[in-house]
């Protein structure tokens, strides 16, 4: 449903925001751009919603090049983008009944995408009586009044507290059951991208460096992990490690702290070999793997700190 294929972006002045991403979504699927800011996601979705003009590269939607035939691909999807674009001083009726005609659908889909997302009861009233929740759901409703095969939600949980945020993810979770609909979702949460997506693209620096479902980037690093704190330079000690066989390639140090996937071994036999070494480490843990570690080994940097 979604094909891209080398497809890049060089601003003025060279910045190279997408650096020649490939990847493909099979129809229904739910499929995430997971990365900090500036890591290239909105601009690739700008790309896929023909708002940006690719440098190289191309990509198709629903079968359409976005650069040659740029209305077909906008007929067949629809995007949410980060920053509201209903109108406030409208009610949400209106607003959807805009959509509506904009794009030439049936006005009787609305009473029904309003109550699916929640804001059917709602829907009288101006849209700047609604929460800040209640807002992201008519953004959904509107995107859905056209009955795009594609949805894009670009960052659809930004700004939103803690509990409104898991809200709307049951809501978009919910969309998951229409399995005429395909999505494409950019976050910087791993607990949205591991909720709600059947595979997951991690991009650093416009690029991507990982592509695969959340369960096989995790099982990458085994079933548990130890982690250290070291009194001074973690990659010294790491080398140590490697060196003497404690730690394989998958193991990574970031500042004073070491993450050592056990793969094969033990816990038990890892930390004995590690206190024979006599490393300066100050504290010790085991846990299973998660997103962040996986991220964390690829680039280096904490994506909740990078975000």
């Amino acid at each position: 449903m979604i094909e891209v294929d080398a497809l890049s972006k060089v601003y003025p002045g060279g910045v190279e925001a997408v650096r020649g991403i490939s990847f493909a979504v099979e129809p229904g699927e739910v499929f995430g751009l997971l990365g900090p800011n500036g890591a290239g996601k909105s601009t690739t979705i700008g790309m896929l919603t023909t708002t940006i003009a690719p440098t190289g590269g191309f990509a198709r939607v629903g079968g359409h090049d976005v650069l040659r035939d740029p209305m077909a691909a906008r007929r067949v999807s629809s995007v949410v983008f980060q920053d509201p674009v209903v109108d406030r001083s409208l009610t949400g009726r209106r607003n959807l009944e805009l959509h509506a005609r904009l794009w030439g659908s049936g006005r009787d889909r609305i009473d029904g995408v309003a109550s699916a997302l929640g804001v059917g009861d709602l829907i009288d009233r101006p849209v700047e009586t609604y929460s800040g929740g209640q807002r992201r759901r008519l953004e959904i409703a509107r995107a859905l009044v056209s009955q795009p095969r594609v949805l894009f939600l670009d960052e659809p949980t930004v700004g939103l507290d803690p509990r409104i945020r898991a809200e709307l993810l049951g809501t978009i979770s919910d969309l998951r059951g229409r399995r005429e609909l395909t999505i494409l979702v950019t976050t910087h949460y791993l607990d949205e991208a591991e909720r709600l997506c059947d595979r997951i693209a991690i991009m650093h620096e416009g690029r991507i460096v990982a592509l695969d479902t959340p369960t096989a980037l995790r099982d990458e690093l085994g079933a548990e992990i130890v982690e250290l704190r070291i009194d001074g330079d973690g990659s010294s000690a790491l080398a140590r490690l490697r060196e003497h066989g404690v730690a394989g390639s998958t193991a990574f140090a970031v500042g004073s702290t070491l993450t050592v996937p056990l793969m094969q071994r033990t816990a038990a036999a890892t930390l004995a070999e590690i206190e024979l070494l006599r490393l300066p480490v100050t504290s010790a843990s085991t846990r299973r793997p998660s997103l962040d570690d996986v991220y964390l080994r690829l680039t280096g940097g904490r994506l909740a700190e990078a975000a």
